[in-house]
């Protein structure tokens, strides 16, 4: 049995690279982009009226009650207009083009139109309402650089540079497998000896809802002959197959020996931690990687958590954050000499401090009590007595 700090270095010192694709813009939200974006114009590319109004050049000699015969208007879109005479002005809409000549916008607000005449109301200060050209960045500066996941911010700025297709990373193609004889769909009365399969359905939504990635899934009986068959059917044509359950040292646990068969290296099988002792990682010759989860429900979805979305943000190459600490709002106390991942609701207080609160379950089948929590603060191995106050590294998994 290895420590965790073993087990989470072998499992990222394992990743892989999957390829990329060009997709169509609206498909790369959520997919992690696999080239930089730089802009190929000033942004903004003229000098942009950023107000209503009407532009002028400016002179300190104006004043309150200044006037300014109208030349004509620029509305956005139109092509550069251009001012003729500095003593009158230029009516201009937001988004247009500043007109030559001019130097300062005025507000509608702030002026008086009849008959053709603007009236300054208030003081003008020089450059007022205006949006430089290359203010915000110059071409051929950076915009986007490589393993940002994108959202819908970043399609915008896609958009503003012409990207009708975007290079992302390819998403491992994926199984997810259930195992034991007490499970049932989700869709069946469960009989007294039996429960409904929840931990695929819970590393699916992981999937999808951090990497876009669409997994199969497949559920198999306690039986060794089926479990290998069909593992050896999916295992050469597979990039990532994830199973929960039949890992530890039951009668009819035969993951383990079913995937040694397959030809999977192991690379460990059980760590020193709660929950999740029995987890199993492991490669195949052909590149397949092999995640053999505990069946409790806590432990695989804390699995999920901690080892596989590190292993999966590093294998697409995302930009990865690093864990922040809580404060412990309690004293914990934790006697087996394990790395703990306890689960804690998370919040921030007034002084902006992020709280770890307990929510003591019933172990690592207590499904329901992850309800309650957002986090795993994890406790290192080697202590007993975690006193309130203290600053400990967590892995959230919901919002505040």
């Amino acid at each position: 049995m290895i420590t965790f700090e073993e087990a989470y270095r072998i499992v990222l010192d394992h990743v892989q690279d999957f390829g990329t694709s060009d997709v169509p813009l609206l498909s790369s939200s959520g997919r992690v982009l696999r080239e930089s974006w730089n802009a190929d114009r000033d942004f903004p590319p003229f000098d942009r009226v950023m107000m209503d109004g009407i532009a002028i050049r400016y002179d300190d000699t104006f004043s309150p009650s200044s006037q300014f015969p109208i030349e004509g208007v620029a509305a956005a879109g139109d092509s550069e207009m251009e001012l003729k005479s500095k003593s009158n002005c230029i009516e201009v809409m937001t988004g247009a083009v500043l007109p030559i000549g001019t130097d300062t916008v005025i507000r509608y607000e702030d002026v008086i139109i009849e008959q053709g005449i603007a009236t300054i109301r208030l003081d003008v200060h020089k450059g007022q309402n205006i949006h430089l050209k290359g203010n915000d960045k110059n071409k051929n500066d950076l915009l986007l650089e490589q393993g940002k996941v994108l959202n819908s911010a970043d399609l915008g700025i896609a958009a503003s540079i012409g990207k009708t297709n975007v290079k992302v990373s390819n998403s491992p193609k994926t199984l997810i497998v259930s195992t034991g004889n007490e499970l049932v769909n989700i869709n069946q009365t469960p009989l007294p000896h039996q429960i409904r399969m929840s931990n695929v359905f819970q590393i699916a939504s992981v999937l999808n809802d951090s990497f876009k990635i669409k997994a199969n899934q497949l559920h198999l009986s306690d039986n060794q002959r089926v479990i290998k068959e069909k593992l050896e059917s999916e295992i050469n044509i597979k990039d990532l197959i994830i199973l929960s359950g039949g890992v530890s040292k039951g009668k009819f646990d035969f993951i383990p020996e079913a995937l040694q068969s397959l030809g999977v290296k192991k690379l460990f099988h059980r760590v020193q931690q709660r929950p999740g002792k029995p987890f199993w990682f492991g490669v195949h010759p052909n590149g397949c990687t092999v995640f053999a989860l505990p069946g409790n429900p806590i432990s695989s979805f804390m699995c999920t958590q901690i080892y596989l979305k590190p292993w999966i943000e590093k294998s697409l190459q995302s930009e990865r954050r690093e864990n922040s600490c809580a404060q412990l709002t309690e004293d914990v106390f934790f006697k087996p000499n394990l790395t703990y991942f306890m689960e804690v609701k998370l919040n921030i207080n007034s002084k902006g401090q992020i709280l770890a609160k307990p929510q003591k379950g019933n172990g690592s089948g207590d499904l329901a009590n992850l309800s309650r929590a957002n986090a795993f603060l994890r406790l290192p191995q080697g202590r007993d007595i975690f006193e309130k106050g203290e600053l400990l590294p967590y892995h959230q998994f919901s919002p505040f």
